[in-house]
């Protein structure tokens, strides 16, 4: 069972137990008056915290995302990186939590009153964010509760399909649309930017980021018959047109929870290292001779200035001192409060929840597997170029520790044909989501563990008949509860389902050991 129905199983037991009760009595018991606060809550103010968590949910969940998708790795071999379950444990479960109990009734609330108040620059961005939640929720999870989600009359419920969660993603994303091009009403970029620290108001921008929420859910059926690369180009194309439209959430840095979740001050990320996979990627080792720019922005070296990964099944306590990779924060050990960090890893760096850069690599394969090789070209080098420029302004972002890269570093790179191929013909499906993986690393954590999923972490690519993702090590240990499988899903949040809806978590398949390994339907034929 979900979170916000237990809590209304506790004020259910409150009012049947005041029943009986005088009048008098009754007015001192009602808990829906307060003396102290409004009744009711102004639309836009819904807004801010929803935001926050739609930016740091994936940084909580991460923690083991990150580890099945290689992007990170443990200072010795985890559950995660040995594919296993979040097993008895609400780790793995903020994005279930967000979904169904903080955003849960305020986001249906808001887009109540937006609709009454013929608001709808709110109300459109209300249908983002719950298509949005679905999308997210299911890429992880797979099977979820859609349907009998804010069902006040139910103690138990039912799972829907994957199917039916991705339909319900488009059919949102298509009411958000229409009210986001709407102009006429209570539209109102100033009333809707206070409470929109994201955009600020600018409803053209949430139109941008609906149709690139639409494109990334649409490349999601790669592997189905129903794939149209064709409309996944077609809503790239009217989505993010630059890196001035990325949607970045900014933290005050005041106070703990208004810090970077994944900043050296909160400390969530001290014992994390990168991995040799993420490391392959930009030394040079699977793009033979380019020594990335981004590597020394987006990593620290050891103290032998070298930079390493850290093999998932190694520990990091049997390499030589000098030897051992730095943590994300760049430091060796915990840094001190308020250290500067590194790229994503800092205090007040901006979070983000989806980039142009991201968006040009989902065109670029599209435009791949549709047979437009040149259209793929020139949307992959703008998402290499595109992502050099964010890393440049993310360090800018705390004035973390490291210098920007020069148009000298830039163009040097962009020039090496190991990287941008000289022709279309010579594209290769691995360049594009190799390269897309590392403009999402350590923050696109749902996005880039999907790619893998997609590509069932060992798929060839065509060209080649080399892996799409090479260097991805799969686990030479795996987790006991695996059955020598590989992790395609989280189980859903233990507190909420494991606890309380055991009845529908049966229906689906859910109470088995090795939920986790079964294949999710959108990456299946």
């Amino acid at each position: 069972m979900m979170t916000i129905p237990m809590k209304r199983r506790l004020l259910a037991l409150a009012v049947a137990g005041a029943v009986g009760l005088t009048a008098s009595c009754q007015d001192f018991l009602d808990v829906n008056t307060n003396p102290n606060g409004p009744e009711t809550v102004a639309a836009n103010l819904y807004l801010s915290p929803m935001l926050h968590w739609m930016a740091t949910g994936q940084q909580w969940d991460g923690r083991g995302t990150a580890q099945y998708s290689q992007m990170l790795t443990q200072s010795a071999l985890s559950t995660y990186d040995a594919h296993g379950p979040n097993y008895n444990t609400d780790f793995g479960g903020q994005q279930w939590r967000d979904v169904y109990w903080t955003n849960g009734q305020n986001l249906i609330d808001m887009m109540n009153i937006a609709e009454a108040e013929k608001r709808w620059d709110i109300l459109g961005a209300g249908y983002v964010i719950k298509a949005w939640g679905w999308l997210q929720l299911s890429s992880i999870h797979g099977n979820i509760i859609v349907k009998e989600a804010f069902n006040q009359g139910t103690f138990d419920f039912n799972y829907d399909s994957e199917e039916y969660a991705y339909q319900e993603v488009q059919r949102l994303l298509d009411s958000a649309i229409v009210y986001l091009g709407k102009t006429d009403g209570a539209v109102d970029a100033t009333y809707m930017g206070r409470g929109d620290k994201m955009y600020n108001g600018d409803r053209t921008k949430w139109l941008k980021f609906a149709h690139g929420a639409y494109a990334i859910a649409l490349s999601h059926y790669s592997n189905k018959s129903s794939y149209d690369p064709a409309k996944v180009i077609a809503h790239v194309d009217q989505s993010l047109a630059s890196n001035a439209d990325d949607a970045l959430w900014g933290f005050p840095n005041t106070s703990n929870d208004d810090r970077n979740f994944q900043g050296p001050t909160r400390s969530n990320y001290t014992s994390y290292y990168p991995t040799l996979f993420m490391v392959g990627l930009m030394n040079g080792t699977v793009f033979p001779g380019a020594v990335d720019p981004r590597m020394s922005r987006m990593l620290a070296p050891s103290v032998d200035s070298v930079y390493r990964g850290l093999d998932i099944a190694q520990s990091i306590f049997s390499l030589p001192a000098s030897q051992r990779p730095m943590n994300p924060f760049g430091y060796p050990t915990a840094p001190p409060p308020n250290s500067p960090g590194i790229y994503l890893f800092a205090d007040q760096v901006k979070a983000p929840l989806m980039t142009y850069s991201q968006l040009q690599f989902v065109k670029a394969e599209a435009a791949y597997k549709k047979g437009d090789k040149a259209t793929a070209l020139a949307a992959y080098t703008n998402g290499v170029s595109s992502h050099i420029d964010f890393v440049n302004a993310r360090n800018r972002d705390d004035n973390q520790h490291v210098t920007q890269i020069s148009a000298t570093e830039k163009a040097a790179f962009l020039a090496n044909p190991a990287v941008i191929p000289a022709s279309p013909a010579q594209l290769t499906l691995s360049m594009i989501m190799t390269q897309k993986f590392i403009a999402e690393w350590a923050w696109a954590y749902n996005e880039a563990w999907m790619d893998l999923k997609r590509y069932h972490y060992v798929d060839k690519d065509p060209a080649t008949g080399e892996a799409v993702f090479p260097g991805y090590q799969i686990p030479t240990t795996l987790h006991s509860f695996n059955n020598g499988k590989l992790a395609y899903r989280l189980r859903p949040r233990y507190n909420s389902e494991y606890v309380w809806n055991e009845k529908g978590l049966d229906k689906i398949g859910g109470l088995a050991l090795d939920y986790h390994t079964k294949p999710l339907w959108i990456v299946t034929p």
